[in-house]
């Protein structure tokens, strides 16, 4: 009798080991490249993937597969003037003092799960986000597409 119960619960054990290998950590499950930043702190670029995470959440039956911070050099004086005017445009009260693009590779749904209007069953590749950033620091999305 006892070794009956000894090798269930060693079974039960086993098994609960196993499974819990395949529960989500909340780690995304595609890569994240944020690269190196003269101008930005890594919590800045954390935090503008954040923001890109959370609005491509909504985005029903989307599957991203990668997460790019494009770099230093498309924080352009040309940039920074589009975004504080789209800021100004949209009645936000807010200046940027610096800009940021990022770029994500994503699948869109297939036609049977496609509400939102997306060319059906298509890896996009190379979806831009743009960010301004405030004097304080705080990173806000302002546009997203090709």
């Amino acid at each position: 009798m006892k070794r009956k119960l000894l090798v269930c619960l060693a079974l039960l054990t086993l098994a609960l080991s196993l499974s819990a290998c395949f529960i989500s950590s909340g780690e995304p499950s595609y890569p994240i490249e944020l690269g190196e930043s003269a101008l930005f702190a890594q919590k800045q670029l954390e935090d503008a993937v954040s923001l890109i995470q959370r609005e491509f959440r909504s985005w029903k039956g989307c599957e991203m597969h990668a997460i790019t911070y494009a770099g230093d050099h498309y924080s352009t004086l040309d940039n920074l003037i589009w975004l504080n005017e789209l800021a100004e445009s949209k009645g936000m009260g807010v200046e940027f003092t610096e800009c940021a693009l990022f770029l994500t590779d994503f699948h869109s749904p297939t036609e049977d799960n496609n509400e939102d209007g997306w060319l059906p069953d298509y890896e996009f590749t190379d979806w831009q986000w743009w960010l301004g950033c405030t004097a304080k620091g705080q990173m806000v999305l302002m546009d997203f597409g090709y």
